[in-house]
């Protein structure tokens, strides 16, 4: 159970799953608020400020992935799990590339959906925490970890989605040394993914736009091929 009342926002439009989320999701502990109009989502996440947001793709009105956009053009930085019915990788990297920070494909279990939003919780609230580093230089880009703001040497501002943010902040303790794509998967997503995911992949490749000046031609966030991943911080 949840040890504060965290709000969630639920954007489902199948009647008897939103029955089950609310149900489940209060008996936890968690505000729920629900929309089930694709149309309205956006309006009530800037109207409610949920901590976290469960969203289908699949709506009435407005795709989930049109919602996931726009949200993120909002500058709304909350966690968002994604619900599929597409048990296909395409689908699931279309809603990571847009800033999701998770995803289900239904059928799912409940409590395989209450561990990955007290995941998502946990460690959307563990950042800023005394000692970390909140603002790290990476020659002209100036990235700011605590507003989750990326400011270019062209004075372009990019949000960091939650997830961005852990994957800095876990690459930075590493700093100058290696780490695996699997230590990745378990230290920052605290699951296990089938081993064809490419979720780690995505997620590298679509931070590198962001923090590297020439993302094809990387110089503080590299692939190292058959090892994995590693920041360099000079």
């Amino acid at each position: 159970m949840s040890d504060k009342r965290m709000k969630v926002l639920v954007v489902e439009d199948e009647p008897s799953l939103v029955f089950t989320l609310r149900d489940t999701l209060e008996s936890e502990g968690y505000d729920v608020v629900v929309s089930e109009e694709g149309t309205e989502a956006v309006n009530m996440a800037k109207e409610h400020d949920p901590d976290i947001m469960i969203l289908d793709i699949m709506l009435p009105g407005k795709s989930g992935y049109e919602i996931m956009e726009e949200i993120r053009k909002e500058k709304l930085t909350f966690p968002v799990i994604m619900l599929t019915a597409k048990d296909q990788e395409p689908d699931k990297v279309k809603g990571l590339n847009l800033g999701a920070d998770d995803y289900l494909t239904k059928p799912f279990g409940v409590k395989e959906l209450l561990a990955r939003i007290e995941a998502r919780l946990r460690r959307a609230g563990t950042y800023s925490t005394s000692g970390e580093v909140d603002i790290l230089q990476l020659g002209p880009v100036k990235i700011d970890l605590k507003e989750s703001v990326v400011q270019r040497p062209d004075n372009e501002e990019l949000e960091l989605t939650s997830r961005e943010v852990e994957l800095i902040r876990y690459l930075l303790k590493s700093a100058n040394e290696p780490v695996s794509r699997d230590e990745l998967l378990e230290k920052v997503w605290r699951y296990e993914f089938s081993t064809n995911t490419r979720t780690v992949d995505v997620h590298i490749s679509k931070l590198r736009a962001k923090i590297e000046v020439h993302p094809d031609d990387p110089r503080y966030l590299i692939t190292l091929h058959g090892v994995g991943y590693m920041l360099r911080s000079s």
